[in-house]
């Protein structure tokens, strides 16, 4: 078996909250799904190399004249694409939390110096509210689980009744 990717940065890594899977959002679903692909991918990268070379020139004759390299490369990306693959891809999409967090922290103070900056290139005055659409983006943790934003107070669903 291939060995495991590799590291992203040095970012401290969070435990899976859980061994029961949690209900994640439909994007993050997809983000899960896209970090599952990337290993399954980088498993068989020598094998989708090998097809990729043989395509290079080939149009419509591609699957005669690549027909055995790409026989390799899906077998290869078949015996990868297992639930345990499924699964440590959602435990490396938990545990870079941190980054994801740091990433959105990095991108809003980018934005506040281009507003800063924009404002500063055409006059414009300070806005009172400096900074709120910010603190607001900040302040909102990546949610995992759990009821709905609206229901977050109550217990269940009838007692809204």
């Amino acid at each position: 078996m291939a060995p495991p990717p590799k590291e992203v940065d040095d970012v401290p890594r969070l435990p899976m909250p859980s061994r029961n899977p949690l209900p994640l959002s439909s994007a993050q679903e997809t983000a899960v799904r896209e970090v599952y692909h990337a290993r399954v991918r980088e498993y068989c990268a020598a094998e989708i190399k090998q097809f990729a070379d043989c395509a290079l020139g080939h149009t419509f004759s591609v699957p005669w004249k690549c027909r055995e390299q790409n026989r390799i490369m899906n077998n290869c990306m078949i015996s990868h694409a297992t639930q345990d693959e499924q699964d440590a891809a959602r435990e490396e999409w938990f545990a870079l939390r941190l980054k994801r967090q740091r990433d959105r922290e990095l991108k809003e103070e980018r934005r506040k110096e281009q507003e800063k900056f924009h404002r500063e290139w055409w006059g414009l005055p300070q806005v009172d509210k400096d900074g709120e659409k910010g603190k607001e983006v900040l302040r909102r943790a990546e949610r995992v689980g759990g009821f709905p934003r609206r229901d977050e107070d109550a217990l269940s669903k009838d007692r809204h009744r």
